[in-house]
């Protein structure tokens, strides 16, 4: 079996185009099997984006776990930041780099195991995190992240109820300042700020 967070999935490659439209705007990716969510954007990943307050939106932002990329890009297109995006999986990374210019933005995009190949500082770590990796991993992946955002840097991803998201957000109250943006049909937009 192979999974979207697998640095090489073994599924065949199917690539597909998929029109999007985040917040009245209309975005096209690739996508393909072995990645997260092929079909289109996710309901969390879309609540993620809408529930962001682009204005607000300055300095350094990695896109962690970025899938075919629909984080980092409609962050890049809305703010004109570079944004950093990461992934494990080197599908992913192909079709990311595929989708920026398909979208005309200026991101950099990197394969990374977690944070291996992370060497700056963020203001804004932006994921819809893959829950399937377990307990583990995932607060790896949020823990760690301190150590990668600046003196009141913001760790933002989105979470489910059904996948723990009570826990997750009385966890990260053990480190971090957290805020819940908001809810919608179970799934939790969580700000975490480093102080």
């Amino acid at each position: 079996m192979s999974y979207y967070y697998d640095k090489n999935p073994s599924s065949a490659s199917q690539e597909i185009e998929v029109m999007v439209k985040i917040n009245n705007q209309l975005y096209k990716f690739i996508t393909d099997s072995g990645v997260f969510s092929k079909h289109g954007l996710d309901f969390g990943t879309r609540t993620l984006l809408e529930a962001l307050n682009l204005d607000k939106i300055k300095g350094k932002v990695l896109d962690f776990g970025c899938g075919y990329g629909p984080i980092g890009i409609y962050i890049s297109k809305n703010t004109g930041i570079v944004v950093d995006m990461l992934d494990i999986n080197e599908r992913s990374i192909r079709l990311s780099k595929k989708n920026a210019r398909l979208n005309d933005v200026d991101v950099n995009i990197f394969a990374s195991d977690k944070y291996s190949n992370v060497y700056s500082k963020y203001d804004f770590i932006i994921t819809n995190p893959p829950i399937r990796v377990g307990k583990k991993v995932l607060y790896e992946i949020l823990f760690k992240a301190k150590e990668y955002l600046n003196d009141n840097g913001q760790l933002w991803l989105v979470i489910n109820k059904n996948q723990g998201a009570k826990t997750v957000i009385k966890d990260l109250e053990n480190e971090y300042i957290v805020e819940v943006i908001c809810k919608n049909k179970g799934f939790y937009v969580i700000c975490a700020t480093n102080h």
